[in-house]
Parts: C-alpha cells; structure tokens; sequence
C-alpha cells in the first residue's frame, strides 16, 4: 500500500514535468511531440526492463498472459487504442486551444474511477476516502461550473481513460510489461508519421537541444507510466483516484510560479478543496499506519 501510494506520488509529479516538454519542445506541435514521445519511449521503457524484470518477462505477458485467447487479445488492444488517443490528445491539446477542456477532463477522471472501482471491481470505501472523494467534488463542481464548458475532449478523457486503468487491474496486466507493448504498438504508426515528415529529422538534428530533450521525454514518461500503472495495481481504486489530482495541482502550481499565470479568487474555490482532500487522504495514510 506505501510502495503503491509512493509511485503514484511520483508518476504524478512527472507527468506535470510531461506538461512543460510541450512547451520547451516548441515549435514541434501536438502531433509530431506525441509521436517523438511515442518512439523515444520504447528505449526509455526497454531502458528500464533489462536491468528489472528482463524482456523474458515481456515474452510471458504475450504467449502466456494473453497467449491465444482471442478475446483477452481484443480487450487488450482496445485497451492499447484507448493509452494511444490519450497520450494524443494530452500533446495536442494545450497548443490547439483545448488545454481548459482537457484540464476538466482530468479533473472528472478521478471521480469517475473511484465510481466505477466501486460499481465494477466492488470496492469498499472507507468513511474518510468518501469524504475526500466528496470535498474533492465540490471543487470539481466549482471548476466545471465556472468554465460551463464540456466538449469531446473533456468527455474522452473522464469517460473512456478509466477503462484502460481498470480493465488492466481486472486483467491482472503486469504495469511495465503491459505499458511496453501497448508503447511498442503505438509507436510503429509514429514512425511512420514521422519518415513521412522528413523535414523533422533534419530539424531535430540541426537544433542541440533536442538531442537531450527527447531522450528526457522518453525516459520521464517510460517511468511516469510505469509507475503509474504499477500504483493502480497496488492500491485501491478510491485512494489511486484522489492522487490523480495531485497531476492538475502541479499544473495549477506550474503555471503560477513558473508561467506567470495571473490566479483569480475563484481558481482557489476549485483548488483548495482537492488540496483539502488530498491531505485528508494523507491523514488518513499515516493513521492506518500508525495502527
């Protein structure tokens, strides 16, 4: 359970640092900084299994795990679709006027996960996760209610992504396996992409910059994800939901102190109750261990 929560501390924390690639990456756009995340994250991920769990164990995952049951296959691939169009629209978004939008989407995520971890993996929640859960809603409501916007963008991330997490918890997918194949799946489409746009190579080579903000992208989201998947293994669906809001409080954060955003009276009646919840959790954490 602590091992669990750790991880997903950190992966939330990378994927705030994922959100400033974009805007150090510029001016590649949405597309083509998915498509280098893409591909960049196959080394970062087998990076990290060689000196782990050994690309035998990727070799189990796809002749033992998933074998030759078909329908296994199709969950698992529906499965890989679904990371492929998030990890996308999570690029796409912010520089193509959707970065509000999305930013609602992940603000539902959480409540949509925690609903359908109890509905379908029949998890129990504890009084304290539910009051969490709910003053974290208040602000969700708040924020939802200010921007009175809700598009495609908002509704594909906070009713489709949830699937992806527990359909492979229900699956029982090893998280570092698991994400490398889905990566390995999605990054042939990538590559193509990005042959087909032969200027980028020539770009990308003749700026410095990009030598070591690529492989960064690729190491940083290879162990954000891992992480991440490997933390919803661990923890209960309730508590994993309330640390997803750590990601939008960096992002809030990052774009006070690092972007100069100008922060209205109102953007505090939307954070501090999921900062409020967050540290609900936390209290909540340390007595159980304490028990």
């Amino acid at each position: 359970m602590a091992q669990g929560i750790f991880l997903g501390i950190i992966s939330q924390f990378l994927f705030g640092l994922l959100y400033l690639f974009s805007l150090w990456l510029q001016p590649l756009n949405g597309t083509d900084v998915f498509a280098w995340r893409m591909v960049m994250m196959v080394f970062g991920l087998f990076l990290i299994i060689f000196p782990t769990v050994g690309c035998r164990s990727l070799s189990k995952l796809v002749n033992e795990t998933l074998g030759k049951d078909k329908k296994r296959w199709m969950l698992f691939l529906l499965g890989t679709l679904n990371a492929g169009s998030q990890f996308w629209l999570f690029m796409w978004a912010p520089v193509n006027g959707e970065g509000v939008n999305i930013a609602m989407g992940y603000f539902l995520f959480p409540l949509v996960m925690a609903l359908l971890g109890r509905i379908w993996l029949k998890e129990t929640l504890s009084t304290i996760q539910v009051i969490a859960l709910c003053i974290a809603a208040c602000g969700v409501a708040h924020e939802l209610w200010r921007n009175q916007t809700f598009s495609w963008s908002s509704l594909w991330v906070c009713l489709v992504y949830p699937y992806y997490y527990l359909s492979r918890k229900a699956m029982k997918i090893p998280a570092l396996q698991g994400i490398t194949l889905d990566v390995c799946f999605i990054a042939v489409p990538c590559l193509i992409y990005l042959i087909i746009q032969e200027q980028q190579f020539s770009f990308v080579i003749s700026e410095s910059r990009y030598w070591y903000l690529l492989p960064a992208l690729g190491l940083v989201s290879a162990i954000g994800l891992s992480a991440n998947l490997k933390s919803n293994q661990q923890i209960p669906v309730s508590v994993f939901a309330v640390l997803s809001y750590l990601e939008p409080t960096l992002l809030f954060l990052i774009a006070i102190f690092w972007l100069n955003t100008q922060v209205s009276l109102s953007d505090y009646f939307t954070y501090v109750p999921i900062w409020t919840s967050l540290i609900l959790l936390g209290i909540n954490g340390l007595r159980i261990k304490h028990h």
